[in-house]
């Protein structure tokens, strides 16, 4: 076995790793803030006007994703990594300072590119500069940051926010809470900026560059080239897995925990302890997943994530049919959370930093967690309307038909990972 310095390896990959963090907070803060800054713009009234300060975020993350591939592969990966710092900065002082709705939105935006372009830059860099036998655990590091950074924002808001039933305190929310929910992450984002400082460049990009260019060709590959018959099968591949870690419909529960919880029959205090849980669960199953993604093995592990979610999901569908209530529906919904965080979650970025061969790693990375976005969105989008036209029931049972379809492609697809390094599995997958 190659010996490396596993000290200064963990300092880097978790220094990366703080883009999770950041990308985990920034995506769940606004749940929080909603109430109050609706009221202070006064857009309460006005659907179009929610669902715009609710989006414009995922849109900066499509634009941060694909300008994140071309740009890594010319400029580096460290320094993409320090201009996401930047804008998660920029983003958490301004979107709390600004009176003014449309520049509020411009600043929700900025933040969403930062998470855009951490989305797929973290994973990738901590996959270039681990060693193969630690490579699935240092990369499962990122969605251990995620998560603890979606708790992170629970956690904020909930202690920021004050006793609505007293007219003084929720003239205090509306005024000043939302904006100190965005504010607080301006210090996780200056301590990335600052520690971005220390670590070094990815030595795939040094290497990529120091290669000899044959005919005059780049080093950085375009989407021309990405999109070339040789790398078909693993570019299918990864849009795949990037897509259905999204459409699982998983992230639904985290988007939308109080109509879930609500249609099981809780009432409010119930619905907050409720999300609370199923918070803890996502930690607690992350770390198991840094463990048992050495062990078990990347297609394991995904193969696990797609039939254990299709089998819960189908059961709490037939629950929801049923109109079952209580406890029961609890328990489902945190297995689901749980066998997502141990498998889906982390392998899903795993995988994708790992399948894709150095030279065009960046735009592959980029493209597909592009897709995963655009997976998040219209998974967003669509989950109010199919609730109302064929209740919790048949929208649980349609995500459970995803997963059973995700896993007979994936068992014919997905290959094993672990162990071998990046030139191994680049010279099997293409």
């Amino acid at each position: 076995m190659q010996k490396f310095n596993k000290g200064f390896i963990y300092f880097i990959c978790l220094v990366s790793a703080m883009g999770g963090l950041l990308f985990g907070y920034d995506w769940v803060v606004i749940g929080g803030a909603k109430p109050f800054y609706e009221l202070y713009f006064g857009i309460t009234d006005s659907p179009l006007m929610q669902g715009l300060a609710m989006t414009t975020a995922l849109v900066g993350c499509l634009v941060g994703a694909m300008l994140a591939g071309a740009a890594s592969d010319k400029y580096g990966r460290k320094p993409l990594l320090m201009v996401s710092a930047v804008l998660f900065t920029v983003s958490a002082i301004a979107t709390g300072l600004f009176n003014d709705f449309l520049l509020f939105n411009i600043s929700r935006f900025v933040g969403g590119v930062g998470i855009g372009v951490a989305s797929a830059l973290s994973p990738m860099y901590i996959a270039e500069v681990s060693p193969a036998e630690i490579r699935g655990r240092m990369v499962s590091l990122n969605q251990m940051t995620i998560v603890l950074g979606i708790l992170g924002a629970q956690v904020v808001n909930m202690l920021l926010a004050r006793d609505t039933a007293v007219a003084a305190e929720q003239a205090w929310n509306v005024e000043w809470g939302w904006r100190w929910m965005f504010w607080a992450e301006t210090l996780p984002a200056a301590l990335f900026l600052l520690m971005s400082f220390f670590i070094p460049e990815s030595p795939v990009f040094i290497r990529m560059k120091s290669e000899p260019q044959e005919g005059g060709k780049k080093a950085e590959a375009g989407l021309g080239e990405l999109f070339q018959s040789k790398y078909s099968r693993v570019l299918l591949l990864g849009l795949v897995i990037a897509v259905f870690q999204q459409w699982c419909g998983t992230n639904v529960i985290f988007n939308y925990a109080q109509e879930i919880f609500v249609g099981a029959g809780f009432d409010v205090d119930g619905m907050f302890i409720n999300i609370v849980i199923t918070g803890i669960a996502n930690v607690v199953f992350t770390i198991i997943a840094l463990y048992t993604i050495e062990k078990w093995g990347r297609r394991t592990l995904i193969l696990l994530g797609a039939g254990g979610l299709g089998l819960i999901y189908f059961v709490l569908g037939t629950c929801y049919f049923m109109e079952m209530k209580g406890m029961l529906m609890v328990v489902l919904v945190v297995a689901a959370i749980s066998v997502y965080a141990m498998t889906l979650g982390p392998v899903t970025w795993t995988l994708l930093a790992e399948i894709f061969p150095h030279r065009i790693r960046g735009i592959a990375m980029a493209t597909c967690t592009f897709a995963l976005w655009v997976g998040c969105c219209t998974l967003t989008f669509s989950f109010p309307s199919m609730n109302s036209a064929l209740g919790s029931s048949g929208t649980f049972w349609i995500y459970s038909g995803i997963c059973v379809c995700a896993f007979i492609f994936l068992f014919r697809r997905c290959p094993e990972t672990k162990g071998k390094s990046l030139e191994e599995l680049e010279n099997e997958l293409t």
